[in-house]
């Protein structure tokens, strides 16, 4: 994380090399991605920017944890649904929320998009960590089994990794295509199919 020398810095100062970070780390790859073209973009010295962070993958934690508190404040707004929401409810409004906030910070979007095409080390090893809304999505289900509202032998982190890897593939199709409709729908459609099952009743 950055130096206290950075936290020191006027606002101003840090929105910019924050900004130059999500220009660079939108473009390209972890992996590809370069400090002088950051340095540049900020209008800073190499030197102040190894007096402000230690490395690249200082910046890159840094601009990770600001974007992700950013959303998590979005989908976090989960609770203003009606208190008897189940899950899945909950998990759509999470998904148009963050659909919506990528649709207008795309930036973002494709930072978390490039992430998931980088096979560094270092990226791969980032990759394994639970994101915060994988735990939330978790809670969130979690609450439903001990309400009866899901069955209490399934395994809570094994369903919302299923749904959480088909989405990101669902993720990736859009940033493609850039088709929000579908994109949507087909979220939904995940959503029912593991609600329901495909098992004819």
């Amino acid at each position: 994380m950055p130096k206290d020398t950075f936290f020191n810095l006027d606002g101003a100062k840090q929105k910019k090399i924050f900004e130059a970070a999500v220009d660079e780390f939108s473009q390209r790859r972890f992996s590809e991605a370069s400090i002088n073209q950051v340095v540049k973009n900020a209008g800073i010295s190499r030197g102040s920017f190894y007096q402000y962070f230690d490395n690249k993958e200082d910046l890159y934690l840094y601009t990770l944890k600001q974007i992700g508190k950013e959303k998590l404040n979005i989908i976090g707004r989960v609770g203003e649904l009606k208190p008897d929401a189940d899950f899945f409810d909950g998990y759509m409004y999470m998904f148009r929320a963050a659909l919506e906030w990528s649709t207008a910070k795309p930036e973002y979007y494709r930072i978390g998009m490039l992430m998931e095409l980088d096979d560094s080390r270092f990226v791969s090893e980032l990759r394994k960590a639970s994101p915060e809304g994988f735990l939330m999505l978790k809670g969130m289900l979690e609450k439903d089994m001990q309400l009866g509202r899901i069955r209490d032998d399934v395994d809570a982190g094994l369903v919302v990794d299923i749904i959480y890897t088909l989405n990101l593939y669902l993720l990736t199709q859009y940033f493609k295509e850039d088709n929000k409709a579908e994109l949507t729908e087909k979220a939904e459609e995940v959503i029912r199919i593991i609600k329901e099952g495909i098992v004819r009743k």
